[in-house]
C-alpha cells in the first residue's frame, strides 16, 4: 500500500511512522509512506496556503490552489491507477472499523490534513471521502490521520505477527473482544477462570463467545441492534441478562 498525507506539519508523522507496528510495516516494504507539505505547491511567492473568507466569519480558510497542486504532483508519481482521497474534517463520515477495512483494501490512499478554521468548499470537489474521528474538532488532521492510517494498516496481510489476530479485535466481529488472561494463572486473589485452563476448546470457544456478548451487551448494548443473532446468541444474551440482574440484586443486600 501507498499512503500519501499532505499537511503544514510533517514532523508530526515522524515519530509514528517509525515506530512499532507501522514502523515494521515500512520496513518490511509491506507500506510506503510519503508525507508532504502542501505549502510547497502554493503558486504565492510568500507560501500563503490561507485567506479571509469570502462573506465574512472568523479565522482562516485553506485555499484550493496549493492542495490541487499537491494532488496533481502526487498522482503524476504514482503509478496506481485506483486513489482514495480522505478529507480529514469534523462534519465527515465517521471513521469506525467498518471503513478502516474498507481502506485496506486499496491500493493507494491519500489523507488531507486541514487546519484553520476550515477549508474553500471547492477542496471537496477533489476527494472521494470526507472523514471524521468522531463528533469532536481538533486543531488540524494530523492527528486523525495517525488515527485513521494505524487502524487500517494493522489490517493489511503480514503487517501483524499473527493475520488471525486483527479477524478477533473488538468491532471486527460486531461484538467487544472477549476478556483475555496470561500466566500466573492466580494474582492477587484473582483467578483465571477455569474453562481457560482445562483444554476444551469446544467449552473455550463457547465461554468466549457468551463472555464477548456480555462485554457488549454491558458496554455496548447498541452494537447488538446492529447484529445477527443466531439462536445460540440469543440464549446466551437470556442467561446474561438473568445473571446480570442477579448479580445488580446480590449487591443491594
Amino acid at each position: 500500500m501507498r499512503i500519501d498525507v499532505l499537511t503544514l506539519f510533517p514532523r508530526m508523522f515522524e515519530g509514528p511512522l517509525r515506530e512499532s507496528i507501522l514502523g515494521k510495516a515500512i520496513e518490511k516494504e509491506l507500506l510506503a509512506v510519503y508525507v508532504h507539505n502542501f505549502r510547497d505547491f502554493s503558486d504565492n511567492k510568500h507560501q500563503q496556503v490561507d485567506d479571509y473568507p469570502y462573506g465574512g466569519g472568523a479565522g482562516m480558510l485553506l485555499k484550493a490552489q496549493p492542495i490541487h497542486a499537491s494532488l496533481e504532483a502526487i498522482r503524476e508519481s504514482s503509478p496506481a491507477t485506483s486513489k482514495r482521497v480522505v478529507l480529514l474534517d469534523p462534519a465527515g463520515k465517521k471513521f469506525d472499523q467498518s471503513l478502516a477495512e474498507e481502506f485496506s483494501e486499496e491500493e493507494h490512499l491519500i489523507f488531507i490534513c486541514g487546519h484553520y478554521e476550515g477549508y474553500d468548499e471547492r477542496i471537496r470537489s477533489f476527494v472521494t471521502d470526507e472523514v471524521s474521528l468522531g463528533d469532536y474538532v481538533l486543531t488540524g488532521g494530523e492527528l486523525g490521520a495517525m488515527v485513521m492510517i494505524d487502524a487500517t494498516v494493522r489490517l493489511l496481510p503480514e503487517v501483524l505477527g499473527n493475520d488471525e489476530s486483527a479477524k478477533t479485535d473488538s468491532h471486527s466481529t460486531g461484538l467487544l473482544e472477549h476478556p483475555q488472561y496470561t500466566r500466573p494463572a492466580e494474582y492477587l486473589g484473582m483467578e483465571v477462570p477455569e474453562v481457560l485452563r482445562n483444554g476444551n476448546h469446544k467449552l473455550i470457544a463457547e465461554w468466549q463467545l457468551k463472555e464477548s456478548l456480555r462485554r457488549t451487551y454491558l458496554r455496548r448494548p447498541e452494537m447488538l441492534e446492529q447484529l445477527e443473532l443466531t439462536d445460540e446468541m440469543e440464549k446466551m444474551l437470556q442467561e446474561i441478562s438473568q445473571e446480570e440482574a442477579r448479580a445488580v440484586d446480590k449487591e443491594k443486600l
